[in-house]
Protein backbone atom coordinates (compact mmCIF):
# COMPACT_ATOMS: atom_id res chain seq x y z
CA UNK A 1 0.00 0.00 0.00
CA UNK A 2 2.67 2.59 0.87
CA UNK A 3 4.00 2.07 -2.70
CA UNK A 4 0.57 2.80 -4.36
CA UNK A 5 0.84 5.78 -2.35
CA UNK A 6 4.83 6.89 -3.34
CA UNK A 7 3.38 6.11 -7.16
CA UNK A 8 1.12 8.95 -7.01
CA UNK A 9 3.20 11.56 -7.53
CA UNK A 10 5.93 10.28 -9.87
CA UNK A 11 2.62 9.37 -11.79
CA UNK A 12 1.10 13.07 -11.86
CA UNK A 13 4.64 13.62 -12.74
CA UNK A 14 3.88 12.46 -16.42
CA UNK A 15 0.77 15.01 -16.73
CA UNK A 16 2.05 18.31 -18.25
CA UNK A 17 2.40 20.80 -15.55
CA UNK A 18 0.46 24.20 -15.62
CA UNK A 19 3.21 25.99 -16.53
CA UNK A 20 3.64 23.61 -19.65
CA UNK A 21 -0.05 23.67 -20.35
CA UNK A 22 0.08 27.30 -20.82
CA UNK A 23 3.68 26.94 -22.92
CA UNK A 24 1.58 24.81 -25.28
CA UNK A 25 1.80 21.50 -24.42
CA UNK A 26 -1.16 18.97 -25.86
CA UNK A 27 -4.31 18.56 -24.15
CA UNK A 28 -6.34 15.83 -24.30
CA UNK A 29 -10.16 15.59 -23.84
CA UNK A 30 -12.63 12.54 -23.82
CA UNK A 31 -15.35 13.11 -25.68
CA UNK A 32 -17.48 10.21 -25.50
CA UNK A 33 -20.09 11.47 -23.38
CA UNK A 34 -20.64 14.81 -25.55
CA UNK A 35 -24.10 14.82 -26.91
CA UNK A 36 -25.99 17.20 -30.06
CA UNK A 37 -25.54 20.85 -29.42
CA UNK A 38 -23.08 20.27 -26.39
CA UNK A 39 -19.97 22.11 -25.74
CA UNK A 40 -16.99 21.13 -23.82
CA UNK A 41 -14.39 24.06 -23.03
CA UNK A 42 -10.49 23.14 -22.75
CA UNK A 43 -7.66 25.28 -22.12
CA UNK A 44 -4.90 25.28 -24.42
CA UNK A 45 -1.78 27.58 -24.56
CA UNK A 46 -4.39 29.93 -21.71
CA UNK A 47 -6.74 29.98 -24.65
CA UNK A 48 -10.67 28.60 -24.18
CA UNK A 49 -10.51 25.68 -26.81
CA UNK A 50 -14.71 24.52 -27.56
CA UNK A 51 -15.43 21.39 -28.80
CA UNK A 52 -18.68 20.70 -29.87
CA UNK A 53 -20.85 17.89 -30.98
CA UNK A 54 -22.95 19.62 -34.08
CA UNK A 55 -26.62 18.11 -35.13
CA UNK A 56 -27.47 16.60 -38.29
CA UNK A 57 -29.83 19.82 -38.68
CA UNK A 58 -26.64 22.11 -37.65
CA UNK A 59 -24.63 20.02 -40.26
CA UNK A 60 -27.40 20.55 -43.39
CA UNK A 61 -28.04 24.48 -42.82
CA UNK A 62 -23.92 25.54 -42.72
CA UNK A 63 -23.66 25.07 -46.62
CA UNK A 64 -26.86 27.48 -46.57
CA UNK A 65 -24.91 29.80 -45.32
CA UNK A 66 -21.99 30.90 -47.77
CA UNK A 67 -23.74 33.94 -49.38
CA UNK A 68 -23.69 35.89 -45.72
CA UNK A 69 -20.36 34.84 -44.72
CA UNK A 70 -16.97 36.51 -45.46
CA UNK A 71 -14.91 33.74 -45.66
CA UNK A 72 -17.42 30.73 -46.49
CA UNK A 73 -14.56 28.31 -48.02
CA UNK A 74 -11.62 28.89 -45.37
CA UNK A 75 -9.75 30.67 -48.05
CA UNK A 76 -7.57 32.31 -45.36
CA UNK A 77 -4.99 29.49 -44.65
CA UNK A 78 -3.66 31.23 -41.57
CA UNK A 79 -7.27 30.46 -39.31
CA UNK A 80 -6.94 26.64 -39.64
CA UNK A 81 -4.78 23.90 -40.20
CA UNK A 82 -4.39 22.92 -43.51
CA UNK A 83 -5.03 19.28 -43.26
CA UNK A 84 -8.35 20.24 -41.48
CA UNK A 85 -9.10 22.83 -44.40
CA UNK A 86 -8.16 20.23 -47.16
CA UNK A 87 -10.39 17.75 -45.48
CA UNK A 88 -13.70 19.95 -45.41
CA UNK A 89 -13.21 23.60 -45.86
CA UNK A 90 -16.72 24.20 -44.93
CA UNK A 91 -17.23 22.57 -41.83
CA UNK A 92 -13.69 23.21 -41.04
CA UNK A 93 -13.28 19.54 -38.80
CA UNK A 94 -11.78 16.73 -38.83
CA UNK A 95 -15.15 14.87 -38.50
CA UNK A 96 -18.30 16.72 -39.49
CA UNK A 97 -20.50 16.21 -36.27
CA UNK A 98 -17.88 17.44 -34.00
CA UNK A 99 -16.24 21.17 -34.01
CA UNK A 100 -12.76 22.47 -32.55
CA UNK A 101 -12.60 26.09 -32.40
CA UNK A 102 -10.49 28.26 -30.49
CA UNK A 103 -13.15 30.83 -28.22
CA UNK A 104 -12.11 33.89 -28.81
CA UNK A 105 -13.34 36.21 -30.97
CA UNK A 106 -11.09 37.35 -34.16
CA UNK A 107 -11.99 41.14 -33.53
CA UNK A 108 -10.71 41.54 -29.89
CA UNK A 109 -10.12 38.66 -28.32
CA UNK A 110 -13.75 38.60 -26.63
CA UNK A 111 -15.29 35.49 -25.37
CA UNK A 112 -18.69 34.82 -27.99
CA UNK A 113 -21.55 33.23 -26.66
CA UNK A 114 -22.43 29.73 -28.20
CA UNK A 115 -26.14 30.53 -29.97
CA UNK A 116 -26.44 27.03 -31.25
CA UNK A 117 -30.53 26.78 -31.59
CA UNK A 118 -32.05 27.55 -35.09
CA UNK A 119 -34.22 30.53 -34.30
CA UNK A 120 -34.86 34.45 -34.85
CA UNK A 121 -32.48 36.09 -32.33
CA UNK A 122 -32.65 40.23 -31.67
CA UNK A 123 -29.47 40.40 -33.28
CA UNK A 124 -30.48 38.05 -36.72
CA UNK A 125 -33.88 37.42 -37.21
CA UNK A 126 -32.52 34.51 -39.71
CA UNK A 127 -30.13 32.84 -37.30
CA UNK A 128 -29.42 29.64 -37.91
CA UNK A 129 -27.04 28.74 -35.01
CA UNK A 130 -23.79 29.63 -34.04
CA UNK A 131 -21.70 32.09 -32.00
CA UNK A 132 -22.40 35.96 -31.15
CA UNK A 133 -19.99 38.33 -29.31
CA UNK A 134 -21.83 40.88 -27.36
CA UNK A 135 -19.41 43.07 -26.62
CA UNK A 136 -19.34 44.29 -30.63
CA UNK A 137 -21.76 42.34 -32.03
CA UNK A 138 -19.93 39.73 -34.06
CA UNK A 139 -21.21 36.94 -35.59
CA UNK A 140 -20.48 33.50 -36.54
CA UNK A 141 -21.73 30.33 -37.41
CA UNK A 142 -21.73 26.69 -36.49
CA UNK A 143 -18.32 26.28 -38.03
CA UNK A 144 -16.73 29.09 -36.93
CA UNK A 145 -16.84 31.21 -40.09
CA UNK A 146 -17.36 35.09 -39.74
CA UNK A 147 -20.68 36.82 -41.16
CA UNK A 148 -20.15 39.76 -43.32
CA UNK A 149 -21.21 42.87 -41.93
CA UNK A 150 -19.37 42.47 -39.12
CA UNK A 151 -15.82 43.84 -36.79
CA UNK A 152 -14.23 40.34 -36.12
CA UNK A 153 -12.37 40.28 -39.08
CA UNK A 154 -11.79 36.62 -39.75
CA UNK A 155 -13.06 33.25 -38.74
CA UNK A 156 -12.59 31.29 -35.52
CA UNK A 157 -9.53 30.08 -35.42
CA UNK A 158 -9.12 26.17 -35.63
CA UNK A 159 -6.14 24.61 -33.45
CA UNK A 160 -3.90 21.99 -34.47
CA UNK A 161 -6.06 18.36 -33.02
CA UNK A 162 -5.84 15.14 -34.42
CA UNK A 163 -8.22 12.26 -32.72
CA UNK A 164 -6.47 9.55 -30.62
CA UNK A 165 -9.35 6.98 -30.65
CA UNK A 166 -12.96 7.53 -31.73
CA UNK A 167 -13.39 9.28 -28.01
CA UNK A 168 -10.30 10.68 -27.80
CA UNK A 169 -9.49 13.95 -29.16
CA UNK A 170 -5.94 15.75 -28.73
CA UNK A 171 -5.72 19.65 -28.47
CA UNK A 172 -2.15 21.16 -29.57
CA UNK A 173 -0.26 18.55 -32.18
CA UNK A 174 -0.64 18.02 -35.61
CA UNK A 175 -1.56 14.54 -36.75
CA UNK A 176 1.85 12.34 -37.38
CA UNK A 177 2.41 12.78 -41.20
CA UNK A 178 0.38 16.17 -41.39
CA UNK A 179 2.48 19.47 -42.35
Amino acid sequence: MGAGFAAVPFIKSWNPSARAKLAGAPVTADISALTEGQRLVMEWRGQPIWIVKRSKAILDILPTLDGRLRDPKSENVDQQPAYVREKSPELRSLKPEISVLVGLCTHLGCSPEMKAEIRPEAFDPEWKGGYFCPCHKSRFDMAGRVFEGVPAPTNLLVPPHYYENDNTIVIGVDPKGAA
